[in-house]
């Protein structure tokens, strides 16, 4: 088992990333983001702990009740809410050093905390893809025609389910955003695509993740690799 993060003067499992525009993965107390990427729910499943998803941005993860911590795929960390109830690189930098120092400390390192991570909640691999566009007006139509025609696979891979948030999903209201569920295989055990509109720049954003909880650590992350270079590329080809 991975050394749990130490986080001022109490002790939450560490080490987990998310992310996409629609939702956002967090844990609340007690005892202390859908990434949406699955590998905080699972430290938070291991654990016994609430985990939540938000709609994109850190205005709505900081009202979650009881917060410890809480992330967006677009690389936002919220580590430590009684201070800074916002994003904040200077404390998120300050912990991972912490944590270095820790397991320095006990002989090990952060590369081996990754591989510990791997064994015991399964190896997460993620991408992101990013189109530019001179014409605002191009997002909305690539984006209603992938609703009205959605792809049967991406990079190879079978899609399962499409979740599609313009008419509101779940908890969540009305948005243009698309979240493709892609089958798993013998190697990994499945992946999604999200599709939405950046917030902030006349952007396309296309996350990517994949997991893998088969075989030894090192056959997981070579298969969670592996599927999410799969999907960046067939991403890529679906938006030319």
């Amino acid at each position: 088992m991975a050394p749990p993060l130490r986080k001022r003067g109490r002790r939450h499992p560490g080490l987990a990333r998310s992310g996409t525009r629609d939702t956002r993965g967090r844990l609340r107390d007690p005892c202390g983001e859908h990434r949406l990427l699955p590998a905080l729910q699972a430290v938070a499943d291991a654990y016994g702990l609430p985990y939540a998803d938000t709609l994109t941005g850190f205005k709505w993860v900081s009202r979650v009740e009881g917060l410890v911590f809480g992330y967006e795929e677009a690389l936002g960390y919220l580590v430590d809410p009684a201070k800074v109830r916002d994003k904040d690189g200077i404390s998120a930098a300050v912990d991972i050093l912490a944590l270095a120092a820790e397991l320095a400390t006990s002989g090990s390192s952060l590369e081996q905390h990754l591989r510990d991570f791997d064994e015991r909640f399964g190896a997460f691999a993620s991408s992101q893809v990013s189109l530019r566009v001179s014409d605002l007006a191009e997002i909305p139509r690539i984006t209603t025609a992938l609703r009205s025609t959605p792809p049967d696979s991406i990079g190879g891979h079978p899609v399962e389910r499409l979740d599609d948030f313009e008419p509101g999903f779940e908890q969540f209201p009305p948005g243009d955003i698309l979240r493709f569920w892609l089958s798993g295989d013998d190697t990994h055990d499945g992946s999604r695509v999200i599709v939405r509109p950046s917030g902030t720049e006349p952007k396309l954003k296309v996350y990517i993740d994949a997991w893998s909880t088969s075989g030894a650590p090192a056959a997981r992350r070579r298969a969670a690799d592996a599927v999410v270079a799969d999907l960046d590329a067939g991403v890529r080809a679906l938006l030319r």
